[in-house]
This record gives C-alpha cells, sequence and structure tokens, in this order.
C-alpha cells in the first residue's frame, strides 16, 4: 500500500490523531523523561533502574528506546503492569498513577507547530480527535500545555472507556461524536498499533516518522508515509476530488 493511494475518490472530513510519536516527537520527549522517571522509581540505584528499563525496552545507559518497546505503543496500563513485578512496595494502581503523573508533566516536543497547523485542518471544515494509549488526563495536559485542546471535537485515552489501540473503539466513537462515517475519516499514526486500529475501523491510514518505527515498516500498512504530520496539507490537496 505504498505511494500515494488514497482509497477512493471520498473526500476527507475528518482527522483522527495519535499523540505520541505523530502530534508531538517521540524520542525528543520521551527518552529524557523514562530515564528521569526510571531512576525516581529505583531510588536513584542506576542498577536497579537498568533492570526497571530491560522490562520496558528502554536502555538507561543510552537513554534510548528499543524499536519493539512496550512504551511505544502500549498503554499506561501495560507499562505500569510490566514494572510492578521489579517494584513490590509498590501496588500496579500506584506505578500507573506515578506514571500518569510524571506523563501529564513531561515536557512535549512538537512534531511541527500545532498550533498554526491544527488552525488550518480546521479552516478546512475538518473534524480533528485524538486517539491514544496514554491515559486521557496527561494527553489532555499536553495539549492544554500547546495550546491546541480547543481544536480537537473528540479526544480519548486507553481509559476514557473505548479501550485502547490497535482496537477500533476510541476511532469508532470519533465517528459516533462527530457524526462521520469511516469512509470519510483518516487516522494518523506513527506504530503498527495505530494503523492496525485505523484499519479495523475502515478509515485511510497516514503514517508519520517522527515516532520509532521507520518507513519499510509502516508502508506495507498505510495508504501513504509522510515526514510528519506537516506534510498532510499538500497530500490533501493531491487528492482526488469527488466526481473527478
Amino acid at each position: 500500500m505504498t505511494g500515494d493511494v488514497t482509497g477512493g475518490r471520498v473526500p476527507v472530513q475528518g482527522i483522527i490523531f495519535d499523540k505520541d510519536g505523530t502530534l508531538f516527537d517521540f524520542a525528543t520527549t520521551w527518552e529524557a523523561w523514562a530515564a528521569a522517571f526510571l531512576m525516581r522509581v529505583a531510588g536513584g540505584d542506576r542498577g536497579r533502574a537498568a533492570d526497571l528499563g530491560s522490562a520496558i525496552g528502554f536502555d538507561v545507559a543510552k537513554r534510548r528506546f528499543a524499536r519493539d518497546s512496550l512504551v511505544i505503543a502500549g498503554t499506561s496500563a501495560d507499562v505500569a503492569a510490566a514494572l510492578a513485578p521489579y517494584l513490590p512496595d509498590l501496588s500496579t494502581n500506584r506505578l500507573l498513577y506515578m506514571l500518569n503523573e510524571e506523563s501529564g508533566q513531561a515536557p512535549q516536543a512538537e512534531a511541527v507547530p500545532l498550533a498554526p497547523f491544527l488552525a488550518g485542518l480546521r479552516a478546512r471544515g475538518l473534524a480533528l480527535g485524538v486517539a491514544t494509549n496514554d491515559a486521557e488526563a496527561p494527553a489532555r495536559a499536553h495539549l492544554d500545555a500547546a495550546g491546541v485542546t480547543g481544536h480537537f471535537d473528540f479526544i480519548a485515552g486507553f481509559d476514557s472507556g473505548h479501550g485502547g489501540k490497535p482496537a477500533p473503539g476510541q476511532l469508532l466513537a470519533f465517528c459516533e461524536a462527530t457524526g462521520l462515517v469511516p469512509e470519510v475519516v483518516v487516522m494518523v499514526g506513527d506504530s503498527l498499533h495505530d494503523l492496525s486500529a485505523g484499519h479495523a475501523a475502515g478509515m485511510r491510514c497516514v503514517a508519520v516518522l517522527t515516532g520509532m518505527a521507520d518507513a519499510d515498516d509502516l508502508a506495507p500498512h498505510a495508504h501513504v508515509v509522510l515526514p510528519d504530520i506537516g506534510h498532510i496539507p499538500d497530500w490533501l490537496d493531491r487528492m482526488p476530488r469527488a466526481g473527478a
């Protein structure tokens, strides 16, 4: 499915974005956060922090995520469950609370300047949403900090009642909230979880390279692979118009 394949001439009326690795650059945002968080829960013990990092696919010494790290596509609950056996003094619920608290405060590196980008999409009459495997509260905190929450018609985390990706529940809930059918909506993400959710929902899928996956991984599952979300307006302009 490589190349500029639009999946038909139905015009796009809505776009739903993943958050981490899509709206925000993944490595720039989360690698420093992961190192600091793991050192905190390890009580400053670097060896213990390294063991915790191994459990979630993060190299503390190199401050780098593995490409198959649980953190990249998993939920906060998945991460808490993976860390819990190494932190018997902390309950899984306490770990989840700490993860959500810490992630809500993590400085986000915007993939492109989000406010003008999203304003431009809104000016095209597009409905916009966010579907993230992060929890909803820190997701909203990140969007608030970027000053862009008001551009979105729908925001869902894994704990918002629609499930998490790769299941399509969040995406279908966006359609229900906006009154759109999946055929006129595009899912934009940086991981196979995002693209799988988009296909399961019956949407067109756009992959971006601001996460940890590369083009070779994503291209077979996407209608188009773009360097970042800033290329979406040009992609939309290249799409055949209805009736053309």
